[in-house]
């Protein structure tokens, strides 16, 4: 059976009633289960996980996006996080029988009705990106180019969008792409100190020389009067979720400062929590075969 994935974010996170309608709209095309949807009102932000087949999913996607579009006015969003729009990034991933490519000209098929229909600026990233720059995330939606600055910088050619106007309104510009799984991992520490979240983030990042397939950045979480390190790990099975939390540790013990609590935002793959749990507790023959769910519904 052809599966495949997607995890929209939207920059709402604090009004559950807006988030549980943009996800009913998602939910309203027949065929579409919802695995998960994570708020966070620190970062004013709300990550959907669903699943359907390549022939549904763009609708359910784009029901999603216009949803947003309507309750969400980006001028008067703050939160934590980077944000784009109201609809920020929606990825697609191949799950079962789909490959890289399927998800590609969703992304591309997506794009273009977004654009087209809602008028809403598109940039394509990851493999759907058609300008070179635009693959990795953190260079589109960078610290100076968020939505504050999208509005001006979008005339520019160089900032022009790969389908829509080269203007913005009240739901910002949307980010859509196709990409294998990511866990989002976050790591708080017992700190307030935000320069000592950056050095540490910075340590892990891969692009200044820390982990291979991972990007951080710190953030002050209000709520819990805390810095977070938080974390996308692109390939889990090259850099395991577990090296990376022990770096976190490493690092910020050296700095005298203590890990509070770690979280994951959205889903984890069973052979990622399988690789942890070998780590730490040393069960080395331990194999996900071993799992009664599993076992159970397969």
């Amino acid at each position: 059976m052809k599966l495949v994935e997607c995890v929209p974010n939207f920059s709402e996170g604090r009004d559950a009633e807006k988030v549980g309608m943009i996800v009913d709209a998602i939910r309203s095309v027949s065929g579409v289960k919802i695995l998960d949807t994570e708020m966070d009102s620190s970062h004013n932000r709300s990550v959907v996980t669903f699943t359907c087949s390549p022939e549904i999913a763009v609708e359910a996607a784009f029901r999603g996006i216009r949803r947003a579009s309507e309750l969400i006015d980006m001028n008067t969003h703050t939160g934590e996080h980077p944000r784009f729009g109201a609809s920020d990034v929606i990825p697609f991933i191949p799950v079962t029988d789909v490959t890289l490519k399927e998800c590609v000209n969703l992304a591309v098929e997506l794009g273009e009705r977004v654009g087209k229909e809602l008028g809403i600026p598109v940039f394509l990233y990851g493999e759907a990106a058609r300008i070179e720059w635009r693959k990795g995330l953190e260079n589109i939606r960078s610290k100076n180019f968020q939505f504050e600055q999208i509005r001006e910088s979008i005339k520019d050619e160089k900032y022009a969008p790969d389908f829509g106007p080269k203007e913005v309104g009240k739901a910002g510009a949307s980010i859509i792409g196709a990409r294998d799984f990511l866990i989002a991992f976050n790591v708080n520490l017992r700190t307030q100190d935000m320069e000592t979240g950056k050095k540490i983030a910075k340590a892990l990042r891969s692009k200044d020389g820390g982990l291979t397939f991972v990007k951080a950045l710190a953030f002050f979480l209000e709520d819990k009067k805390c810095v977070q390190v938080s974390m996308n790990l692109t390939n889990f099975k090259k850099t395991p979720i577990h090296r990376a939390y022990e770096l976190v540790k490493m690092e910020a013990a050296s700095y005298g400062v203590d890990v509070m609590e770690s979280e994951l935002i959205g889903l984890i793959p069973m052979d990622a929590m399988a690789d942890a749990l070998r780590f730490y507790m040393r069960m080395h023959a331990f194999s996900t075969a071993q799992v009664f769910e599993k076992k159970v519904w397969e």
